[in-house]
């Protein structure tokens, strides 16, 4: 029998849970400070060579030809009732057929999915949805509707308001994160998960406490703490920075890989130059520092995590470290050509990856 009391946490407890909570909040803030120079002292340089140009952008009215491509899929909106928020999402393949999920990651939206919406449309109903805040689905203003409790509820709902009660889920970065969490909290919502680039998020806060380097490549995290100055820095030089991800040597897709085109670009900065089309995005990330740890963490489907061995934002460590949160057949593949953006800078193997892995007899034994 327990003693009275027992479950209360002695004072001195209580104190190092304070005080490691006090230091967590300090280096948050801290490191936010100083990405928030470092971005101002960039922006001063920008000004300096470049004084007309640095707050200049082009008005993008009308979107480009590729958003509407047919060979994509059909343009489709569902409301949830309980949220009352009305997501869009982008269909490919037969209604009926089993439904495979597409979640993207930042700064991204349904398109990056693009090649693989049109790959497997012929056995899976694929889905590439725009997650809370992004492209047309509804932003809400503030940033507390941007919890990961309210972002794993809405693949619930999204879920069940299309007609199914399970999927293949396939998330990417931030998407990647949103993907193991509802694997997490709705195992029986998801057949197979895929993950590409991004660790169970559990690795990924452990990790970064414990490797300066992955926290200052993870940098951007703090940085999206402060109000409105990350979004206005994305517009400077029209939207350079957002350009500058996917196409630069250093965060961008390789020579080697799968280049987005000038139609490409234009796509992002279409959908990221409306007005407050990035605040909601980087909303996401305001609510990160105060939802996790988890209190679970076991993931208990079969899992495929693929990752970009030149991912600039992830070490590639994290990936092998995810193995033992799995408690099913998991697989790891690892590209050493690859960036960050997995589906789109090797969509051939990516898509022969997914192919094989959903084809895969597993058992809840790990190989």
């Amino acid at each position: 029998m327990a003693r009275p009391g027992a479950a209360c946490p002695p004072p001195a407890r209580r104190v190092m849970v304070a005080a490691r909570a006090l230091l967590f909040w300090a280096l948050v803030y801290s490191y936010c400070g100083v990405c928030a120079c470092i971005a101002g002292l960039r922006l001063l340089w920008s000004f300096g060579r470049r004084p007309g140009s640095t707050f200049r952008r082009l008005v993008r009215e009308n979107p480009p030809a590729c958003l509407h491509d047919p060979s994509l899929g059909t343009h489709c909106y569902v409301r949830i009732k309980d949220s009352g928020l009305r997501f869009h999402y982008v269909a490919a393949g037969e209604r009926g057929k089993p439904l495979m999920l597409l979640l993207h990651g930042f700064p991204e939206f349904w398109y990056s999915w693009r090649h693989q919406l049109r790959e497997f449309k012929s056995e899976y109903r694929v889905v590439a949805l725009d997650l809370r805040g992004y492209g047309e689905t509804d932003a809400p203003s503030h940033k507390e509707n941007y919890k990961l409790d309210c972002l794993i509820t809405d693949i619930k709902d999204i879920l069940e308001s299309l007609g199914y009660n399970k999927c293949v889920l396939i998330g990417h970065d931030w998407g990647g994160m949103i993907a193991w969490l509802v694997a997490i909290c709705y195992p029986e919502m998801v057949t197979k998960l895929i993950v590409v680039n991004f660790p169970h998020p559990s690795v990924f806060t452990e990790y970064i406490l414990r490797h300066p380097s992955q926290l200052i490549k993870s940098g951007y995290y703090f940085f999206f703490q402060m109000p409105w100055f990350p979004e206005f820095m994305f517009t400077v030089n029209d939207f350079k920075v957002l350009k500058n991800l996917f196409t630069s040597q250093a965060t961008g897709i390789g020579r080697k890989g799968c280049r987005l085109t000038a139609e490409d670009i234009e796509a992002y900065l279409y959908v990221f130059s409306q007005p407050g089309a990035l605040t909601g995005p980087i909303n996401h990330y305001r609510n990160i520092f105060s939802c996790l740890p988890l209190q679970h963490h076991e993931v208990i489907m079969p899992t495929l995590l693929l990752w970009g061995e030149r991912d600039a934002f992830m070490e590639v460590e994290m990936a092998e470290i995810t193995r033992i949160y799995v408690k099913n057949h998991f697989r790891l593949t690892i590209l050493s050509e690859a960036s960050h953006w997995l589906q789109q800078d090797q969509p051939d193997i990516v898509n022969k990856l997914i192919w094989t892995f959903l084809k895969e007899e597993t058992t809840r034994k790990r190989e």
